[in-house]
């Protein structure tokens, strides 16, 4: 895949993310802690969050098509390493009550869930940019047999 593609699916996939945090900051935030009031600001978080997180997703990068065994140890991999951003971001932000075992693994488990949605989105995608182009193949070999 060439740079400009692979930069325009990272973008893609920052909107995804944004997203889902966004919901995943509510959902969580309102279990946990309802009662807090934040300030316009505090809205930029998930952007914040999307960008931090989109920075790991370059360990899959290459000009060659990976192997389903390299792709996924890069995605495992890459799944590490937000988990970890999180968790940094977690155990150092003072508005998040890291001391409680059970907010950090709701975060881990929110990650992971938006990990999966985000991943199972650009799939589905992909997959029906692929449907479109193997139609339209299809098409011209008709015309052109």
């Amino acid at each position: 895949m060439d740079f400009k593609r692979f930069l325009v699916n990272k973008l893609i996939l920052f909107f995804t993310l944004s997203t889902l945090i966004t919901v995943a900051v509510a959902l969580v935030g309102s279990s946990f802690d309802d009662g807090a009031r934040f300030g316009y600001k505090t809205m930029l978080l998930p952007l914040k969050y999307a960008l931090l997180c989109m920075l790991p997703t370059f360990v899959t990068w290459s000009k060659r098509e990976l192997s389903p065994k390299a792709l996924l140890f890069r995605k495992a991999l890459m799944l590490v390493l937000i988990e970890a951003v999180m968790l940094g971001i977690a155990f150092t932000s003072p508005s998040i009550d890291s001391d409680r075992a059970e907010v950090v693994l709701v975060i881990a488990g929110s990650v992971l869930v938006i990990f999966v949605l985000a991943n199972l989105f650009l799939w589905l995608k992909d997959s029906a940019e692929a449907k479109k182009l193997n139609s339209d193949l299809e098409k011209y070999q008709q015309l052109h047999a």
